[in-house]
């Protein structure tokens, strides 16, 4: 399993325009394209994990997820807000890279993990913040993840 394959230019917005944390959730979700009981389902599932503690693993970027009834695979999202935004994350430092992992309470797959874990990974490369905050199209960010998400 790699990053590349689980990611398509659909999902993919190197322009949020979101001021705040709950705004951003909703932004990010509204890329999976669910009706919307749906996309407020899971925005409040966000919201709640959100408060058990930040998702912002630090280097500015951050990994929203969660498991929930309203999705029935594996799905993932990408977003960009080049300012930054206060995300309370583990360095203190602004996020300007958010990857929305959502996953069905049962997944056949067991994906869930082994790809938080990948994105996590993959935001350790010292050129990957770099290289998300240099990109000018999703299918840049489709080659970035090709070439360094293993």
């Amino acid at each position: 399993m790699r990053l590349f394959d689980l990611f398509s230019a659909e999902v993919v917005k190197l322009d949020l325009e979101a001021e705040g944390k709950d705004e951003l959730l909703e932004e990010l979700v509204s890329l999976l394209r669910l009706d919307r009981k749906s996309e407020e389902t899971l925005v409040k599932t966000l919201q709640r994990r959100e408060n058990l503690g930040s998702t912002g693993i630090g280097k500015g970027i951050a990994i929203p997820h969660c498991r929930s009834l309203v999705v029935n695979r594996l799905r993932l999202a990408y977003g960009r807000k080049r300012e930054g935004m206060d995300f309370n994350a583990i360095d203190g430092a602004p996020v300007h890279n958010f990857f929305l992992i959502v996953a069905p309470p049962l997944e056949v797959s067991n994906q869930y993990l082994p790809v938080l874990g990948k994105i996590a990974q993959f935001a350790k490369d010292p050129d990957v913040p770099r290289g998300l905050m240099a990109l000018n199209t999703p299918a840049d960010f489709l080659k970035l993840l090709d070439n360094r998400g293993s």
